[in-house]
């Protein structure tokens, strides 16, 4: 065990901020820390937008299910998808629009995952507490209007970051028998790892503090919990009409 090992094991999602401001340069070093992640080819298909001004975090806050770790939190970071940036660079060259489909949609996606992943742990090395924001996908058409996002950019998720104001339980993973396959995916492992993992939140949840959640619900489960949220309607099935109507090309 070495320190950033200890750093990565110790996350906890923080929703409850001090109003304590962060310092630019400090900012400045989260942000490079998250340009310093791996990118497939060089690509760098994702933009930031750090967004400080109250009256649009609120906005932003409604928008995304009126969660206020995000006013609370002295910035908040929209990380976004961006092949603006590659079609911008190509027509440099040649006035030629850049080839794309579901592929060039999953490199923009996952290269600003990357880099708000390094920016999250480079921000927790420093003391500060974060946590994603999904929620800001509900509405993603008002967001992006709101920050005023060109065609091929489309904002993936939020990042809250602040000094944490709460000291939330560390939430239990799956046992390592659950993600971890040698050679081949050995589904008869799942099954009695997610049984097992299912008596683990069944305390976590019953017990837990400095969250939200349903704490005293001796009942719950993580797979009951997945029943829930899948069996709901809260899998933003808009993203397809919005994706489209941002220019991205799903074949």
């Amino acid at each position: 065990m070495n320190d950033t090992i200890a750093l990565l094991q110790r996350h906890r999602s923080i929703r409850k901020f001090k109003d304590i401001a962060i310092p630019d340069e400090q900012l400045k070093q989260i942000v490079l820390s998250g340009q310093a992640a791996s990118t497939s080819s060089n690509i760098q298909a994702y933009s930031v937008i750090v967004v400080k001004d109250p009256a649009k975090k609120q906005k932003l806050a409604e928008l995304s299910g009126n969660q206020q770790q995000i006013v609370e939190s002295p910035v908040f970071l929209i990380w976004c998808a961006d092949l603006n940036k590659i079609q911008t660079a190509v027509r440099l060259h040649e006035d030629v629009e850049v080839k794309q489909n579901v592929e060039t949609l999953l490199l923009g996606t996952i290269d600003a995952t990357l880099a708000a992943q390094n920016a999250a742990v480079a921000a927790e090395s420093l003391g500060y507490g974060i946590v994603y924001i999904g929620g800001i996908r509900n509405n993603p058409q008002q967001v992006s209007e709101l920050l005023e996002l060109p065609q091929l950019v489309y904002p993936v998720f939020g990042l809250s970051i602040g000094v944490p104001d709460q000291e939330p339980d560390i939430r239990p993973r799956q046992p390592i028998a659950a993600v971890y396959h040698e050679e081949t995916y050995q589904n008869e492992r799942v099954v009695s790892a997610i049984r097992e993992y299912d008596e683990v939140t069944r305390h976590y949840y019953a017990t837990r503090k400095g969250g939200v959640g349903r704490g005293g619900d001796q009942e719950t489960t993580w797979s009951r919990e997945m029943l829930r949220r899948f069996n709901s309607n809260r899998t933003r099935g808009h993203l397809r009409g919005f994706l489209e109507g941002q220019g991205f090309e799903l074949q």
